[in-house]
């Protein structure tokens, strides 16, 4: 069982969201399956569950096999409403200032002569990222992601490493490295920096847009700070 005194009272309303989201889908679902579908413990989707139980948000039956049914209630329907909307406004602020960085950094890579980069963590800063170049001439080669080595980001192959993407970008290799990673931003920028001198690039071609806010501030390729 999750222990509900463990999080703050309003949870985290991304997870609620996604709990509303799935028993509005299928009002059946077991808790298994949702914590499969959120990508958390069992225990935490069990005390998500119970809180929104609480707050009175779902309504629980139960039905044969002894098995529970949830149901979103009035008050629930409303709650998925607001945070939807709430998450919508997130996300579009995101993008908004994601693509303003990523344009600025890219109009400094072309100004110094860069025509080649990677781009290193998959996901929606990455997406943004590959959009944003298509304004200048820098080409975006590939994704730098491990765990995601195989598939395909923004339309571009993702490689397991640094040296997969030094042979994508051919005899030129490539000019630089652009962080698109959310995760752990200041890690993989660090690492990154000095992965990238031990490959022959010059440290100062790991470069960041400022809504990572990488500290302490690093020297970008132009020699402006990334803010």
């Amino acid at each position: 069982m999750g222990d509900e005194s463990q999080l703050p009272e309003t949870g985290n309303p991304s997870i609620v969201l996604s709990v509303l989201t799935s028993i509005e889908r299928d009002s059946t679902i077991t808790q298994r399956k949702l914590a499969s579908e959120l990508g958390i413990a069992l225990g935490l989707a069990n005390t998500y569950l119970r809180r929104c139980v609480r707050k009175g948000l779902i309504k629980m039956s139960q039905v044969p096999l002894n098995r529970y049914a949830y149901y979103l209630t009035p008050q629930g329907f409303a709650e998925k409403s607001r945070l939807t909307a709430e998450y919508l406004a997130v996300s579009f602020d995101f993008f908004r200032h994601s693509r303003s960085d990523c344009v600025a950094l890219f109009r400094q890579c072309e100004a110094l002569g860069w025509r080649k980069v990677a781009l290193y963590g998959a996901g929606d800063l990455a997406e943004i990222a590959v959009l944003s170049a298509s304004d200048t001439a820098v080409e975006v080669i590939c994704v730098i992601d491990s765990r995601l080595a195989g598939r395909r980001s923004g339309g571009l192959p993702i490689v397991a490493d640094l040296a997969a993407a030094l042979t994508c970008g051919g005899a030129g290799g490539i000019d630089g490295i652009i962080l698109t990673d959310t995760q752990s931003p200041q890690a993989s920028f660090d690492s990154l920096s000095s992965l990238a001198e031990l490959s022959g690039l010059p440290r100062h071609s790991v470069v960041a847009p400022s809504v990572l806010r990488i500290s302490p501030v690093t020297a970008a390729i132009s020699g402006e700070p990334v803010l």
